[in-house]
C-alpha cells in the first residue's frame, strides 16, 4: 500500500486511519494499491480521510468521531447507534452520527463511478474513534458495501476480504487515470503501480485468481474474517483488550529475572558471583546470559497517542493504594482486585504523565457507586504506581491534572494526566487528549 498525502483530514480518527494504512506496508503482499490520504473528490466538500485504490476494489474512507472511547458499539446504518448501551444521538431525525458521512459517501461514489473501471466495485469504510473494541453491524448491513470499523491494519484487511472484489485487477493505466483525476500532482509510475498489484491485460489473463468466499452472516464483524494468504506486518495502532471482569493473579515480584538464569546462579555456586535482590548471576570468565539486560519499556498507541509504560502491577485489595473518601469506601466495601499502570504519553511533542487504575468489584451496582464517588471533586483518588515506586524522571504537576473515568460492568477505570515539563491545567487540550486516549490503554 503506497500512501500519497494530499490535504489535512477533518476528523480526530484520521491519525488512526493513516497509521492503519501505513501498517499494510509497500507492495502487494498484504493488500497492495494506493491510498490518497486527504483526497477531495468533491471540490465544494471537505476532504476525505482517504480514497484507497486497490487492484480489485476502491474504498471511500470517511472518519466519524465519537464522544468517547467505547468497549462495544452497535452501529446499524439506518438505526440508532449505542455505545456500551447508551444512545449516541438523542435526535430522532438523526439516528446515528454516521448519517452525514453516508450521504457524503454516496455523492463521492457517484462522482468516482465514471472514473473507475466498470468491473471494479466501490465500497465505503466508516472509520470511528477515538477507540472502539467491538463493533456490531446487523447481518443485513454486512451484505452491502459499507463497513463500520475502528481503523487498524487487521480490521482494514478483514473489511477488504469481506467485501466483493473484482474478478480481475485493474491495469496500471486504469489506476493511473483514476489517481490523476483525484491527485493530478501525484508522482507515481506504471512500475510503482505494477509493484502494488495492478496488472496489464495480458498478465491478468494468465493469473489464476483465488476464490473469494462471501462474508459470514454474523451479528457483528469478526477480526478473524478471511485475510490474504501472506501474513501482514505488525500493527501500528495497537488494539486494546476489554477491561477484564476479573483481575488476573498477581505478577511475580521479580518480573524481569528469568527463572533459568536464577537456577544457573545456584548450580554454579562455586563461582561465588551473586547479584543482590534476586538478580541473575554469571560464572567468572563466562559470557553473561543474553537475558541479563532488562527489556525496553512496553509501548502502545491509542487514538494517535503513544504510551510508554513506566510501572504496572496488580493487587487483590484496593484500600491501601487509595486515599480520601475513596479509601474509606474501599475499607468498608472492599474490591475484587485492582490493576495500576503508569505511562509517559507523547502528545504534540510534549511528555505527559498518565496514571491509570482499574478496580473490579463484586457487582455492577458496587462499581457504579464507587465511580459516582470518584467523580465527585475532593473525594480522593488512587495513588499513582510510578510515583509510589519513584519511577518518574521528574515529578508530574498533578495539581491541575485532567481526570477521566469509565465503567464497564463491575470494572471502573480512573485516569489522571499531568504535565512532566510544565504546569498542568484541567482545560489543557494536550492533557485532555492524553486522558481520553488512556481510557483505552492496555495495562501490561
Amino acid at each position: 500500500m503506497r500512501l500519497i498525502r494530499l490535504e489535512p483530514q477533518p476528523s480526530r480518527v484520521a491519525d488512526d486511519v493513516r497509521a492503519a494504512l501505513a501498517a499494510l506496508g509497500r507492495g502487494s503482499a498484504a493488500a497492495g494499491g494506493v491510498a490518497l490520504v486527504g483526497a477531495r473528490p468533491l471540490p465544494n466538500r471537505q476532504p476525505l480521510e482517504a480514497v484507497v485504490i486497490l487492484p480489485r476494489i476502491v474504498l471511500v474512507v470517511i472518519g466519524v468521531d465519537l464522544p468517547d472511547p467505547a468497549i462495544r458499539l452497535e452501529a446499524p446504518l439506518t438505526g440508532r447507534w449505542k455505545a456500551d448501551g447508551w444512545p449516541l444521538v438523542a435526535d430522532a431525525e438523526t439516528p446515528n452520527p454516521a448519517g452525514e458521512a453516508l450521504g457524503l459517501a454516496e455523492m463521492v461514489i457517484e462522482r468516482l463511478r465514471p472514473e473507475v473501471p466498470e468491473h471494479v466495485p466501490i465500497a465505503t469504510i466508516i472509520a470511528v474513534g477515538p477507540f472502539v473494541e467491538e463493533i456490531e453491524q446487523p447481518p443485513g448491513d454486512l451484505g452491502g458495501g459499507v463497513r463500520v470499523l475502528f481503523p487498524t491494519q487487521r480490521s482494514l484487511l478483514a473489511a477488504i476480504a469481506s467485501l466483493t472484489p473484482a474478478p480481475w485487477p485493474c491495469t496500471p493505466a486504469q489506476a493511473h487515470a483514476l489517481i490523476g483525476a483525484l491527485a493530478p500532482d501525484a508522482r507515481i509510475t506504471g512500475d510503482d503501480l505494477a509493484a502494488e498489484g495492478f496488472q496489464t491485460t495480458e498478465e491478468s489473463a494468465t493469473v489464476t485468481l483465488p476464490a473469494v468466499e462471501p462474508p459470514p452472516r454474523k451479528p457483528r464483524p469478526s477480526a478473524s474474517a478471511p485475510l490474504p494468504p501472506i501474513a501482514p506486518p505488525a500493527e501500528v495502532t495497537m488494539p486494546v483488550p476489554r477491561i477484564p471482569a476479573a483481575i488476573p493473579a498477581p505478577r511475580s515480584s521479580i518480573p524481569w529475572r528469568p527463572v533459568a538464569a536464577i537456577a544457573i546462579v545456584f548450580v554454579l555456586v562455586v563461582a561465588a558471583v551473586v547479584i543482590a535482590v534476586g538478580g541473575s548471576g554469571d560464572e567468572p570468565g563466562a559470557a553473561p546470559p543474553s537475558s541479563a539486560a532488562p527489556p525496553a519499556p512496553a509501548r502502545q498507541a491509542v487514538a494517535g497517542v503513544a504510551f510508554t509504560e513506566r510501572a504496572s502491577g496488580t493487587a487483590r485489595t484496593c484500600a491501601a493504594s487509595a486515599y480520601g473518601d475513596l479509601q474509606a469506601q474501599l475499607q468498608v466495601g472492599g474490591c475484587a482486585g485492582m490493576e495500576r499502570g503508569s505511562f509517559e504519553a507523547s502528545v504534540d511533542g510534549r511528555p505527559v504523565a498518565v496514571s491509570v487504575a482499574v478496580l473490579t468489584f463484586a457487582g455492577d451496582e458496587q462499581a457504579a457507586a464507587f465511580k459516582e464517588l470518584a467523580d465527585t471533586p475532593g473525594s480522593g483518588g488512587i495513588t499513582d504506581l510510578a510515583t509510589e515506586t519513584h519511577q518518574w524522571p521528574r515529578e508530574p504537576d498533578v495539581d491541575g491534572a485532567v481526570y477521566r473515568s469509565a465503567i464497564s460492568g463491575p470494572a471502573v477505570r480512573l485516569v489522571l494526566a499531568a504535565h512532566l515539563d510544565g504546569r498542568s491545567s484541567p482545560d489543557d487540550p494536550v492533557l485532555i487528549r492524553a486522558a481520553g486516549a488512556a481510557l483505552g490503554v492496555r495495562i501490561p
